[in-house]
């Protein structure tokens, strides 16, 4: 790609390239991990409902066909001159909005590291700027060539495993790099300044992760967090466009739902397991979250899946848990 092409050639090269570079190695319809950490493919080959899912710190590329993601009510389309950037882990309802078997949807999902977005705030200078207030995790980002060229050569990449070790990391930090130069930069920024409010708030939702099934104080919560209750409660709501409480609730639901679904748990015992004392009040507030009682959803999930019309019953996960979870 020489200086002499005009803009939208060559950024219709990169996407070219990328739709290319992610068809060969996404065979049907399904996400598929590679051997570079945090970078995930995926296809569809037809049109999809909304799903729950967790997303994690990340950018979502599309490079040919769109998406939609539901979070707190509010819809964020993406599609090849939109990405979708998330600056924690956000609960979030997905749906495949184009796509067909002739022009799949094909995109990618790279996972972002806090650390090095702190470091290059830090080192790169970047913590001077002044941002315009953002409110939630999540936001439409501009695609441009300088954040498509680094994910060509990161896809590339994957045909040369021995060079992944070395080139990988370099390409990764320059894909951070260019996020904090671009439009979506503020919402990063928020997150991964390490003294800031949403920092906090990030490190709040790790302890959440991986404690979801224990009695929730938010008064405590707050005071490890290093902020007072009222403020606490206004910046979780803000980045997350839900309370603390409403958040745990969504994470116990959810992983409620995956033992059920896949580690063939009945109702009481993933009752308990996720942290509820009375399995009358877990089937209550399931029935509000997924619109139908627990024991009907999976039997008519299981039964989707025998039938073959899309359901994937490994597709729910177990909630990705941190490392660690010190506040």
């Amino acid at each position: 790609m020489t200086s002499a092409q005009s803009p939208k050639k060559q950024r219709d090269d990169y996407l070219s390239a990328l739709i290319s570079d992610i068809s060969e190695r996404t065979p049907d319809t399904g996400d598929f991990g590679t051997a570079i950490s945090g970078l995930d493919l995926f296809r569809r080959n037809a049109p999809a409902p909304p799903v729950n899912c967790m997303v994690p710190p990340s950018i979502v590329l599309v490079v040919d066909g769109a998406k939609k993601m539901w979070v707190g009510g509010e819809g964020y389309e993406y599609d090849s001159s939109r990405f979708l950037v998330t600056s924690l882990d956000l609960p979030a309802n997905s749906e495949v909005t184009e796509a067909s078997s002739d022009r799949p949807c094909l995109g990618l999902a790279f996972k972002l590291d806090q650390r090095v977005l702190a470091e290059l705030i830090t080192h790169g200078n970047l913590s001077s700027r002044r941002d315009k207030s953002v409110s939630t995790g999540v936001g439409i980002g501009t695609v441009t060539d300088a954040i498509l060229a680094p994910f060509c050569r990161l896809v590339t990449l994957l045909d040369e495993p021995e060079a992944i070790p070395i080139l990988g990391p370099m390409i990764q930090r320059e894909i951070h790099y260019r996020l904090l130069m671009s439009d979506q930069a503020a919402r990063l920024r928020q997150v991964a300044a390490i003294d800031g409010h949403g920092h906090r708030i990030g490190k709040a939702i790790d302890w959440l992760k991986v404690n979801f099934a224990l009695p929730l104080r938010v008064e405590e919560l707050a005071q490890h967090s290093q902020m007072s209750t009222p403020s606490f409660h206004q910046h979780f709501r803000q980045l997350t466009t839900m309370s603390p409480i409403q958040y745990q609730k969504w994470l116990r639901l959810n992983e409620a739902k995956r033992l059920m679904l896949n580690e063939h748990r009945d109702v009481s015992t993933a009752a308990f397991e996720v942290g509820y004392e009375s399995p009358s009040q877990f089937s209550r507030e399931y029935s509000r979250m997924f619109g139908v009682a627990p024991k009907r959803d999976i039997a008519t999930l299981r039964e989707k899946a025998r039938e073959n019309v899309g359901i994937n019953v490994t597709a729910y996960a177990q909630i990705s848990k941190p490392n660690t979870a010190t506040l």
